[in-house]
């Protein structure tokens, strides 16, 4: 701690005793030194901190000061050089900052419960959170917000946001912000910061989700490696409860048919050094014995993007194994289709996006 360094240079020999005029001192006098002597010294002291009234308590302490003399300075020094060399461990001042402290390591919803229950808002300064936000976010505020509201937000955010958010509105309410903010050059900093505390917590009141996933994205990753027979028949029943989630539940289903369209041919040979080699040749063989074209292709697509010595080795296991039972072979493909995700999910795999068909066209 750089700032204190001057301390034991001006501290007696012996801390023990303090002289009389420093014992005589109160606690407000005595942090009344400390900070005159750290601001003196080019500290950075977060007094903004503390609360209004123990910085209201310092401001009046540091006027009624005159002056004090080099041992009384020093002794205070010292005094509080030895509290601070005592001192083992700090804690957090305060919920809101024990719940940063924690941030990552509770449940959501415990401290979002704890946060609702103290009132504490969640980061130092709302301002820094809301300047933050993309501006698809803060569209909505603007629009549904009071104009004096939406006027203070605009000028709080950077120029270049203001600027793409003010163009998003529609022209009248755009006009009607915009003189607002000619009229908040009279509104107080207290003002500011209780609407951008009042801002920041409807972003904050979104539950917390259960799920990190989207449901498309859970019930999809479960059909890719359930029974085909089961997946479509799920498909079929969701396609007469809710056309547009079985719409977007179809797109996100990754099965075996669906590699020549979504793999590339470059990392086939990653696909088979991941999945076990038995359950390649399983999943292979019953592709080309099924009688489906989709399947039979899926397999060539494989067979075609590896080496020639090792397919045409596949092609002669293939023929010998002839046919295997429709459970065994739609194991060996799932798995062959986990080995894929588990790729994609490391990275070591990308798979190619399908294009939505345009409906605009014709």
């Amino acid at each position: 701690m750089s700032t204190l360094q001057p301390l034991a240079q001006l501290a007696p020999a012996s801390r023990t005793a303090l002289a009389p005029a420093a014992a005589q001192l109160t606690s407000k006098q005595k942090a009344a030194i400390i900070v005159r002597f750290l601001l003196k010294e080019g500290a950075d002291v977060p007094l903004q901190r503390l609360t209004e009234a123990s910085q209201t308590a310092l401001a009046q302490q540091m006027s009624a000061m005159r002056y004090i003399d080099r041992d009384t300075l020093a002794n205070v020094l010292a005094e509080f050089a030895a509290e601070i060399e005592a001192m083992g461990l700090t804690f957090p001042q305060g919920l809101a900052e024990a719940l940063a402290a924690l941030e990552g390591r509770i449940s959501p919803q415990t401290t979002a419960r704890l946060r609702k229950e103290a009132g504490v808002r969640q980061i130092g300064d709302p301002w820094e959170h809301i300047r933050a936000l993309d501006v698809e976010k803060l569209l909505p505020i603007v629009q549904e917000e009071s104009t004096e509201v939406a006027a203070v937000l605009l000028s709080k955010l950077p120029v270049a946001k203001a600027a793409d958010l003010l163009a998003k509105l529609p022209g009248p309410r755009a006009r009607k912000i915009t003189y607002a903010v000619s009229l908040t050059g009279k509104v107080t900093p207290e003002a500011v910061d209780r609407i951008g505390l009042s801002l920041a917590a409807q972003f904050e009141t979104v539950a917390p989700r259960a799920f990190e996933e989207d449901p498309v994205e859970r019930l999809g990753a479960i059909l890719n490696i359930s029974a085909s027979d089961t997946r479509d028949e799920v498909l079929s029943g969701l396609e007469e409860d809710d056309m547009e989630f079985s719409q977007k539940l179809r797109k996100a289903i990754f099965t075996f048919v669906h590699i020549p369209a979504r793999v590339g041919p470059v990392d086939v040979p990653k696909i088979i050094r991941e999945v076990d080699g038995d359950d390649i040749l399983v999943a292979l063989t019953h592709a080309k014995s099924s009688g489906d074209e989709d399947l039979d292709s899926s397999a060539e697509f494989i067979l075609n993007n590896i080496s020639k010595r090792m397919a045409e080795g596949l092609r002669e296991e293939i023929a010998e194994k002839g046919k295997v039972k429709a459970k065994d072979g739609e194991a060996a493909m799932n798995a062959v289709v986990a080995g894929i995700g588990a790729l994609a999910t490391t990275g070591e795999l990308t798979l190619v996006i399908e294009e939505e068909d345009d409906d605009s066209e014709a």
